[in-house]
């Protein structure tokens, strides 16, 4: 099945993602010294990471079985048993700490001068955004050079709407993005000491290109820039083919408050048993992001986000609110959207990242350029993994010093999120736009 608007532009095009690939590099010449002494730091002090260990080999051999229990559900009398059920079940599940700065590859430097930086995703926006960042001019340029790749104003839309403009899809994910790199700058100027000592990085559904954009994907060779593919143009294709396949069937998504004894999993499978018996093939109801304890959002057919409504006292479920979206982005409904994203990966210049950059489909962090390419095009229609993000970015052990964060994008969503997942993170958060 073509979608259309997804095919990479003409030669026009590629002049303006040229353009906004120098824009861009301004905001990071700066770091590209720091960049190429941690490569060759970690070249003569460590062994390639990038090679499999036996570790990373049993994970792979588990990757099909886990694949298939990723959509399980918790009936009413059974007890949870996948890391799926156990995280919809139970506040805090028992894993092993995992320490950031060990995966950096940077000399280590004082706990309490680490940072680590978020990227917010689809939800964020807000007209308006952006508009604190004009004083520093590479972001004129940045907007500039977007507008020429989208063929329209970015900037206008950003700044003036309308509204609900600005919340479809396939104009929200470019502005995201944009305004979130535009920030950088921001953190560039104000803390620069945060951006050369980030122990980790991630970014919640299209936040996650912007994080592996901050991450080093980008490499100077005798003074000339080198093709940088993590950028505009693949958020183009993820935002365009994501609108496409969220028209296909009607669907939705819904953010569900519960309590310890609720049965959302088991919500969700009736949910699905009720569009069967309504004559939806193959239907879709389940947890599309984990945000933070007794917080989820669901996503699937529009029948079954109805089905909940009427069905939440059922299933002691304490809140259900619908979200301005036209899609169940992040569910198997998204698949048609992953192909065309897959092949312009494909085509990209992937580098390994700097430091830790953690995945959406399951909190970890990528190990390698290669991990990128075969993971990032699973995010469209695997569920965010928020919750066991922040769970393995900021556990530490009693004692130890926590890094500052920094939200770098529009709004505070994810500083929100933060605070309802531990207080303590959240009061050692910034905010980088506004």
């Amino acid at each position: 099945m073509k979608i259309s608007g997804v095919m990479l532009s003409s030669a026009s095009n590629i002049l303006s993602m040229n353009c906004f690939r120098r824009a861009l590099i301004k905001l990071t010449f700066s770091r590209y010294l720091k960049i190429q002494s941690i490569r060759l730091w970690a070249s003569s002090t460590r062994k390639d990471e990038s090679s499999p260990t036996s570790e990373e080999n049993v994970e792979k051999s588990k990757a099909s079985v886990e694949e298939l229990l990723s959509d399980s559900v918790v009936g009413k009398e059974q007890k949870p048993t996948t890391p799926e059920e156990i995280w919809a079940t139970t506040v805090y599940p028992k894993s092993e700490r995992r320490i950031q700065a060990r995966n950096r590859l940077a000399p280590r430097v004082d706990p309490r001068e680490t940072s680590i930086i978020l990227f917010p995703g689809q939800g964020a926006q807000a007209v308006g955004m952006g508009k604190d960042l004009l004083k520093f001019p590479v972001v004129k340029d940045l907007f500039e050079a977007a507008s020429e790749i989208l063929g329209y104003d970015l900037l206008k839309l950003c700044l003036n709407g309308p509204k609900e403009k600005l919340d479809k899809t396939i104009y929200c994910q470019p502005a995201i993005f944009v305004c979130s790199i535009a920030a950088l700058e921001r953190l560039v100027e104000e803390r620069p000491a945060s951006v050369e000592n980030c122990v980790a990085t991630a970014g919640f559904s299209v936040g996650e290109i912007a994080a592996l954009v901050f991450a080093g994907s980008l490499t100077f060779e005798n003074g000339k820039f080198i093709s940088y593919d993590l950028d505009l143009n693949l958020v183009k294709v993820r935002a365009e083919a994501m609108q496409y396949a969220s028209e296909i069937t009607p669907c939705g998504m819904a953010t569900v408050l519960y309590g310890p004894d609720s049965q959302l999993g088991y919500a969700c499978l009736k949910a699905k048993e009720w569009c069967k018996e309504q004559g939806i093939e193959n239907p879709v109801c389940k947890i599309a992001n984990y945000l933070y304890p007794h917080c989820k959002v669901v996503a699937g057919n529009l029948k079954a986000l109805e089905f909940l409504e009427k069905n939440a006292s059922t299933y002691k479920l304490k809140r259900i609110r619908r979200l301005p979206v036209s899609g169940a982005f992040h569910t198997d409904l998204m698949r048609p959207a992953a192909e065309p994203f897959k092949a312009a990966l494909k085509k990209a210049d992937v580098k390994d990242p700097v430091i830790s950059v953690h995945s959406n489909v399951d909190g970890k962090r990528y190990s390698n350029a290669n991990h990128v390419i075969r993971q990032l095009p699973k995010q469209i229609y695997r569920s965010v993994k928020w919750e066991q993000t922040l769970h393995v970015l900021y556990e530490r052990p009693e004692g130890e010093y926590f890094p500052k964060t920094f939200e770098c994008g529009p709004g505070s969503s994810l500083k929100t999120i933060l605070k309802m997942f531990n207080v303590m993170y959240c009061s050692i958060t910034w905010m980088m736009e506004y």
